[in-house]
């Protein structure tokens, strides 16, 4: 499998030329390095790169910042955030505006792993975050859905059914359908006509 195309910002030089080092000794293509938040999306813009490795801290434009820049204009760079403090807020953005989430005394450990992860279209939680953050599997799973089909799966969850659902959404039934399989595709589930209500069953508190 090809290598990612790479663009990295963090405003600390050392962790910066750490990270490049890293990447560089397996093979990855970088095609830009930053330690400005402003300088970082402009460059994202321009060169397009596949990922973009991003410090939370940054002056002009934070890492977030520059996730929910790239979300809104619908740029197709996959933002790895990488901060010192664990934060609920961001975990809660892995799967919509962030595509992996790692804290830096972990990050060199497990950014290939990571890298691989998205590569083969996941996401990716570092693990220390899952550790020792109260954030469960489910909402994990659930962040890699989108707005449309988390609301899907809640009428699911109430027994509608797909008709029922494309009328309360103004949808097609065969737009509901196709959601129903890209939701089983995403939490990996089986192939049988019954799958989804199962493990919907599973996760009694799933939407409290």
């Amino acid at each position: 499998m090809k290598k990612p195309s790479i663009l990295l910002a963090d405003d600390h030089p050392l962790i910066l030329k750490g990270t490049t080092d890293f990447l560089g000794s397996k093979n990855y293509p970088i095609l830009a390095t930053t330690n400005n938040g402003q300088k970082a999306y402009n460059l994202i813009v321009k060169l397009k790169p596949n990922i973009a490795i991003l410090d939370y801290d940054m002056p002009k434009l934070n890492g977030q910042e520059i996730a929910l820049k790239i979300k809104h204009n619908k740029l197709a760079t996959k933002v790895v955030l990488l901060t010192l403090h664990k934060q609920e807020s961001l975990l809660q953005e892995v799967g919509k505006s962030l595509t992996a989430y790692l804290t830096k005394d972990a990050a060199l450990e497990e950014l290939e792993v990571c890298l691989n992860t998205i590569q083969q279209g996941d996401t990716y939680i570092g693990k220390r975050l899952q550790k020792n953050t109260p954030f469960n599997t489910t909402n994990q799973t659930l962040a890699q859905l989108s707005t449309t089909e988390v609301k899907i799966l809640k009428y699911i969850n109430q027994n509608l059914t797909s008709t029922q659902i494309a009328e309360e959404l103004f949808i097609s039934k065969r737009t509901v359908e196709k959601h129903r399989s890209n939701i089983i595709r995403k939490l990996g589930l089986g192939s049988t006509p019954n799958a989804l209500i199962i493990w919907l069953k599973q996760q009694p508190n799933i939407f409290d």
